[in-house]
């Protein structure tokens, strides 16, 4: 049997914690409990292929780098933690200083975690969130932060976000900031059901991230996905599952998703010549 074709995932989790900013935190989980539970779903997608998993909990949600590191190293699989701050879900996941502190003054705090490290490993992306368009002062001034972190250390920008303006809102702070589009990542375009918003951002140069792929989903992916193919935008396109998620608060950390289903169930669906384009190339170029 041939050898699974290497692949990375570029948008799961491992742990999330819902509390909000000023509850979340390690107190709140047994971490071994979480190593027993998320390391047979990370050795059944390595199995699969998958060498690198980019873990999107930012911090104040369950972010967790000393335990990504120990999963990673059982489960043989490149995890990929982050730096910046999520103002989404009406930021009810930003510490207090996230409103007082200047944007420069943020940036600052990141930069230092991507050349420091957190918890002895270092960040190799931006996590972000922020609200719908049009964005509250607080989203564009941690779009900005994370433009002038980028500009610094050279990491991509994800940036959860529910809608195409936002999403559009969001190059521009970028482009003000003299951060190429190619270091903003449209994560959760799949909720805009404009197919002309996705276009619009591929052409601009930014990436469209369709995850959260699921069985139910599948079908409304296929069509995101194909759409994109048919306008030649299929290198601007990233598929990831947003799987995975122990949940801190639910009673052994509730619904443990794996990471197969994009492999086993979705992938089938689409061109098989565009395996290598989502999955290796793709998040390669966006992420390095």
């Amino acid at each position: 049997m041939a050898s699974p074709v290497e692949s990375i995932l570029v948008h799961e989790h491992v742990l999330v914690d819902f509390a909000g900013a000023d509850v979340a935190g390690p107190d709140r989980y047994d971490a071994e409990e979480v190593f027993r539970t998320a390391l047979p779903k990370l050795r059944e997608v390595r199995a699969l292929g998958c060498v690198r998993l980019q873990e999107c909990t930012p911090a104040f949600l369950g972010r967790a780098p000393a335990l990504l590191r120990r999963l990673s190293e059982a489960a043989e699989l490149d995890i990929w933690t982050n730096t910046g701050l999520y103002a989404a879900r009406e930021h009810k996941h930003l510490p207090r200083y996230a409103f007082d502190e200047p944007a420069p003054r943020l940036a600052r705090r990141w930069v230092n975690e991507a050349a420091r490290g957190v918890e002895g490993v270092r960040p190799r992306f931006i996590k972000i969130g922020v609200n719908r368009h049009p964005l509250p002062e607080v989203d564009r001034k941690i779009v900005l932060a994370a433009a002038m972190t980028s500009s610094h250390t050279g990491l991509t920008i994800a940036s959860h976000t529910g809608d195409g303006r936002a999403a559009g809102e969001q190059l521009e702070i970028l482009a003000s900031a003299g951060v190429a589009p190619g270091k903003f990542v449209w994560v959760h375009a799949q909720n805009e059901r404009e197919k002309r918003y996705h276009e619009q951002i591929a052409r601009a140069g930014g990436w469209v991230e369709f995850d959260g792929v699921g069985p139910k989903s599948a079908p409304w992916h296929r069509e995101c996905v194909t759409h994109m193919a048919a306008q030649g935008l299929l290198g601007r396109v990233l598929i990831s599952q947003d799987s995975g998620w122990y949940r801190v608060g639910e009673p052994g950390g509730g619904a443990y998703r794996g990471y197969t289903s994009l492999y086993t169930d979705f992938l089938p669906l689409l061109d098989p010549a565009w395996r290598q384009v989502l999955l290796w190339e793709n998040p390669r170029a966006a992420f390095g």
